[in-house]
């Protein structure tokens, strides 16, 4: 599971950095599913290198982290079904 779990941890980093570059170059909205998706994926595997790693620090922070980003992508949803529910 060790290299497993550092696959997955850096795996979850780069998607956490690909996803502030998007946002940072104007190519993603922060307000928006991709970008949302992304910080979810990278925090999920940030989660489990440090549940791995036995850091708890790390863990509470990035199981925040993705509770925040399922959170945003419910609201995500829930404004593009009202926008889909609003058209004739």
């Amino acid at each position: 599971m060790s290299l497993a779990g550092e696959v997955v941890g850096w795996a979850g980093a780069g998607f956490l950095v690909l996803a502030y570059f998007l946002v940072s170059t104007h190519r993603l909205a922060a307000a928006g599913g991709g970008y949302q998706l992304l910080n979810l994926a990278g925090s999920a595997g940030l989660l489990v290198n440090a549940v791995v790693h036995h850091a708890w620090p790390s863990a509470a922070l990035n199981l925040l982290w993705a509770a925040i980003g399922i959170a945003a992508l419910a609201r995500v949803a829930r404004i593009q079904r009202s926008r889909d529910a609003d058209r004739p």
